[in-house]
């Protein structure tokens, strides 16, 4: 076992008593940078309760908090009689999404299998309500090392996020509500969009119109409807927006793009009811790749950023602490649905 002097120690905390971070959240981020350092190790002897309360004026509840998180994360452990130490470097990562889908799962577990085996996960759904949100993210405060979070179009979604150290949270999918300062992984739900549609072109003159269904339903981010229309009109096609699901019924000679599997799902049974084929009579093309989507009814076609490699980047900031500001590309992939 190490034996560092407690007085060794203490040269890793630096407290800022201006911040609006809590001391005791200070605290646990200085013990598990230090970690992250190597400038302590398994082993190695942390100060008490009394000489951090002493040399840094802090009151025992804060201490004792950080104490406590980091001992229910397994970072360190305490011995009757001798004192806290550093029993190891396992640490636990808060991953908010908003749903479960297919394609979130895909994220899930690039995110998870790009992580060492020290850190643990825990997932939460906000199902896009602000209330479920709050919570969340107020009752995991300094309880994790880092925050991984998608976020949604609400007025209130700043303010939650701003109780948090930007070098610990990590926003992911949307651009909705994000800072120059903050650390990011998005994809464009515009010009990106507009781009893949553009990739487009010579299965879209197979038809006579482009429908996109955004139903009323959805969260998906509305700049999309304006990049499609822009689309059509730039190239001179005729198009058309449906947002009520009962108004769609398919057309023969008649293309449709929706963000929502259910409707892909409503499209397939009214091909089979009224014998088109996809691809042929009808064409379908889907928003967001999922494990099933090659292998459904010959294949549909797809618009879709890369969810593994946002997951793999995620989890790069979890392991290498720096700054992470980047966007995935957003793709189209071809198959017998167009």
């Amino acid at each position: 076992m190490h034996t560092r002097t407690e007085q060794n120690s203490l040269r890793i905390f630096d407290f800022d008593f201006n911040s609006e971070i809590p001391k005791y959240q200070q605290l646990v981020n200085a013990i598990n940078d230090a970690l992250a350092n190597n400038t302590i190790t398994i082993g190695d002897a942390l100060p008490s309760v009394n000489s951090i309360c002493k040399d840094y004026s802090l009151s025992r509840d804060t201490v004792f908090k950080a104490y406590s998180i980091l001992r229910e994360n397994g970072v360190v452990e305490s011995v009757p009689n001798k004192g806290y130490y550093v029993a190891g470097n396992t640490r636990k990562v808060l991953l908010v999404l908003d749903t479960f889908k297919a394609y979130k799962e895909v994220l899930y577990h690039a995110f998870v299998n790009n992580l060492p085996k020290n850190i643990i996960v825990d997932v939460q759904f906000h199902h896009y309500k602000i209330g479920n949100f709050k919570t969340i993210l107020n009752n995991s405060k300094g309880r994790y090392y880092k925050y991984v979070v998608m976020t949604f179009n609400h007025k209130d979604v700043p303010q939650v996020l701003s109780d948090f150290d930007n070098d610990d949270l990590l926003l992911i999918d949307w651009a909705v509500h994000s800072k120059p300062s903050h650390n990011y992984v998005f994809q464009d739900f515009g010009n990106a969009f507009y781009d893949a549609l553009s990739k487009a072109i010579v299965p879209f003159k197979k038809y006579k119109k482009l429908v996109f269904v955004y139903p009323t339903f959805t969260s998906h981010p509305t700049e999309s409807v304006s990049y499609f229309k822009k689309f059509c009109e730039t190239h001179t096609i005729k198009y058309k927006v449906i947002t009520n699901p009962d108004e769609f019924i398919i057309t023969k000679g008649e293309a449709y793009i929706s963000v929502s599997d259910r409707i892909l799902g409503f499209f397939l049974e009214q091909c089979r009811a009224n014998h088109f084929e996809p691809g042929t009579d009808v064409g379908f093309l889907s928003y967001n790749e999922t494990p099933m989507k090659p292998f459904i009814y010959k294949g549909i076609s797809v618009i879709s950023t890369d969810f593994k490699q946002m997951g793999a980047q995620a989890a790069s900031f979890v392991t290498n602490n720096n700054l992470l500001q980047t966007f995935i590309p957003t793709n189209l992939i071809l198959r017998e649905s167009l």
